[in-house]
Parts: C-alpha cells; sequence; structure tokens
C-alpha cells in the first residue's frame, strides 16, 4: 500500500461473521455513509479491527441494526482497550494484517459476503484470522482466549483501568492516543 491510504471500516456487517471484513484504499477513494476511514494510520490497526477479540467488543458495546452488528466509532473504536504495544507487537501486527489483506486478494474478485461466509471461508483466509488472533491474544494476556467471556473479562478490566486513569471530564489526564476512526 501507497504512502497515503485509507483503512475502511463497515459500519453494518452480519452477525454471522466471525470477523469484522476491514479493509484498505488509497486514500483518494471516496467513503460513503456505510463506511468510517482511518486516513493514513498504520497498518497494524487493521489487525486490531479485524479480531475476533474487537468483534466481541463491538458486539458488546456498540447498537445493532435489527440482528446485524453496528459499528460505532465513538462507541467501538474510541473505547476498545488496548495493551500497549511494543515496536515488535506492532511489526508483527502489521504483518498479520498484511497477510489477511493477501489472503483476500488471492480470492479477486470474491466479494465480502463470499469471503466472510462462515460456512465457506477460504482456508487461506481463515488461517489468516487466526494467526492474527492468536498474535493479538499472546499480547493481551500471553496465550490464547478460551472463550469470548474471557476475552470480554480481559476488555473490561482494561476499559476499567483506562477510565479510571483519564480521571472525570475535564482533568489534565492525557487520552491513550488513538485516533478516531
Amino acid at each position: 500500500m501507497g504512502k497515503y491510504h485509507a483503512i475502511v471500516v463497515p459500519i453494518h456487517t452480519s452477525e454471522n461473521r466471525y470477523y469484522l471484513p476491514v479493509g484498505v484504499v488509497d486514500h483518494r477513494v471516496t467513503l460513503s455513509n456505510a463506511a468510517f476511514g482511518l486516513y493514513d494510520e498504520p497498518l497494524f490497526n487493521i489487525a486490531l479491527i479485524a479480531s475476533r477479540i474487537h468483534l466481541v467488543w463491538i458486539a458488546t458495546v456498540c447498537g445493532k441494526l435489527e440482528t446485524r452488528y453496528r459499528y460505532s466509532n465513538t462507541m467501538g473504536w474510541n473505547t476498545f482497550p488496548v495493551p500497549k504495544l511494543t515496536e515488535q507487537d506492532k511489526a508483527d501486527l502489521t504483518r498479520t494484517a498484511e497477510n489477511i489483506l493477501l489472503a483476500r486478494e488471492a480470492h479477486f474478485p470474491a466479494t465480502i459476503a463470499d469471503l466472510y461466509d462462515p460456512e465457506a471461508m477460504p482456508d487461506d483466509l481463515r488461517r489468516a484470522h487466526d494467526e492474527n488472533d492468536e498474535v493479538l491474544e499472546r499480547i493481551y494476556i500471553g496465550r490464547r482466549f478460551r472463550n469470548d467471556t474471557e476475552r470480554l473479562e480481559k476488555l473490561f478490566d482494561l476499559y476499567t483501568k483506562m477510565t479510571a486513569a483519564a480521571g472525570p471530564k475535564g482533568s489534565k489526564a492525557k487520552p491513550r492516543g488513538k485516533k478516531a476512526a
């Protein structure tokens, strides 16, 4: 991907998907109101957004349209607790994000609906997401999570610590520096 890009996050996605199908486009592409964009942000953000742990978070804290997940940049992205990432963590997550994108590209012109159908997801794409989850979950707790309940317990523990550190509204506490989608 060139120097200038946009990470694209769909506002709505099927509740049947195991992962949020985030993508990346050239910055000159105009996004509609059906997606959020993170402009010129590091690609490791794709690894965060495309992870199982992030989907579990948005399924819990964001709204829904009928039964479909409805992404919110303020509720889903800005509140998503991420441990402090080392340069090695960022490099590892960038690699897994690139692997997800490459696996999807290998199936061109398949649609997102085709690629993320739980019954028909291509094996290489499933493996790329699984590797991404393994890398990210080891950053969170040093191993894979046992289930979604354990994921949420860790996320809410981190969220509680994150909001306590931020202090009351109007305090001088610094935000953790993540930009809004």
